[in-house]
């Protein structure tokens, strides 16, 4: 019913800036939460940064400062404007949300397929 397509990684030097976007589309009656995890190798899934519907953001702390995650509600796409790249940044990134596809069911999670973002030194 719900579908999450990534956009936005690359190969990036680090210091560099990259956005990622993330388009949900399908059966949705609303979204409650979206944002962005990464899974480097070797390492756990982590959240780096969400948004909920309530315009509240909150943010790994190895991020704050450097990234920031925005939402277009009408379009139902969250960004994620990445600046001041490290190389532990590298990861695979994958947007999520949390959607609402009936008025009688309650929220369910959805993934995207990942996208990598590489950040040389």
């Amino acid at each position: 019913q719900v579908q999450l397509v990534e956009s936005g990684g690359d190969l990036v030097q680090a210091g560099g800036s990259l956005r990622l976007s993330c388009a949900a589309s399908g059966s949705i009656l609303s979204i409650n939460f979206m944002g962005w995890y990464r899974q480097a190798p070797g390492k756990q899934r982590e959240l780096v940064a969400g948004i909920t519907s309530v315009v509240s953001t909150n943010y790994l702390d190895s991020v704050k400062g450097r990234f920031t995650v925005s939402r277009d509600y009408a379009k139902n796409m969250v960004y994620l404007q990445m600046s001041s790249l490290l190389p532990k940044d590298t990861a695979v990134y994958y947007c999520v949300a949390d959607v609402r596809t009936g008025v009688t069911t309650g929220l369910k999670t959805y993934w995207g397929q990942g996208t990598q973002v590489t950040v040389s030194s």
